[in-house]
């Protein structure tokens, strides 16, 4: 999977780091959707106790992500793996939408004074306001923190995005904004960057088929290969906000913009009126917008019709 992410362009591959004794009690079910991705029967401890990594095989994950030329990053769930991963000196901690309310967690993160993402599903903006103050209280400075619109639900209906979300986050808690994608396909997370996303987060597999609870919610090798393309090429056309004509434009204005022509012969010391002079594409000349200056002015000159003024 790091190979295939390196491959398809994406900027970092994220882990998930966690003690399952720390995470959850023995009784927890698991969610619908991954009751329906996995055996139904088994606790949500069970499951994630098949899931979970070694240290050392994280190690061995990060240094196949250097080998590869992608960034490793990994969300840790409790303590004692934020500590680990921390140990790895990752670029970026990842905060999960299930420990927006994790007071310890968070004052824990802020500590290490790295930038932090933080995904907000589930999350009131009320929630996501004590969360940022807590982070900042912290000793994290806003700089640092991006904060992912995020609806927890695998898959998440296009309805339920509300990418809009993005706006009212950097309006309020002045902070760069981004998403965490679980809808289908690739459409949000486009719509998100030509929003100014600094972040898209998404679930990618090898294969759907694959055994596990988020595979069929996730994007094939080739759909994030479209996804990443498509990422950067609205990345170049965002700009930098600044209307102004590039110098490609530049060259083609005298072709393209319209100057001060004569319509009918102009004799010196006549008057330019709207019966004499007109406005075409005549290369280089006086500027259509001088149109009312020009008005009423005498002519220095002989004009010939069609010659510029």
């Amino acid at each position: 999977m790091i190979r295939v992410a390196a491959q398809v362009g994406a900027d970092y591959i994220k882990f998930q780091t966690f003690d399952p004794a720390e995470l959850v009690t023995p009784q927890t079910p698991k969610a619908k959707y991954q009751q329906k991705a996995t055996v139904a029967w088994e606790s949500q401890r069970k499951m994630l106790e098949k899931l979970c990594l070694t240290r050392d095989q994280f190690r061995l994950l990060k240094k196949e992500c250097l080998r590869q030329g992608i960034g490793f990053l990994s969300t840790a769930f409790d303590p004692g793996s934020l500590k680990f991963v921390e140990s790895l000196r990752p670029d970026f901690h990842k905060i999960s939408s299930g420990d927006i309310d994790n007071v310890p967690l968070l004052r824990q993160v802020a500590g290490y004074r790295r930038p932090v993402i933080l995904s907000t599903g589930m999350a009131t903006m009320r929630e996501v306001g004590e969360a940022v103050e807590i982070l900042i209280q912290a000793g994290l400075s806003r700089r640092k923190m991006v904060v992912l619109q995020c609806h927890t639900e695998y898959p998440t209906h296009p309805r339920e995005a509300n990418l809009r979300v993005m706006d009212t986050f950097s309006r309020k808690f002045s902070v760069k904004t981004g998403l965490s994608d679980h809808t289908p396909g690739i459409f949000a997370s486009l719509a998100a960057a030509a929003r100014g996303a600094a972040v898209i987060e998404k679930h990618f597999t090898l294969d759907r088929s694959m055994r596990g609870p988020d595979h069929r919610a996730s994007l094939t090798p080739k759909e994030m290969a479209m996804l990443v393309h498509g990422v950067r090429e609205i990345g170049l056309c965002l700009g930098d906000g600044v209307k102004n004509p590039s110098p490609r434009e530049r060259k083609i204005m005298p072709q393209v913009r319209r100057v001060l022509v004569a319509t009918q012969p102009i004799r010196k010391g006549e008057k330019f009126s709207e019966k004499n002079m007109g406005l075409k594409r005549a290369g280089r000349g006086v500027p259509a917008s001088h149109w009312d200056q020009w008005l009423g002015k005498r002519a220095g000159r002989d004009h010939r019709p069609d010659e510029a003024i």
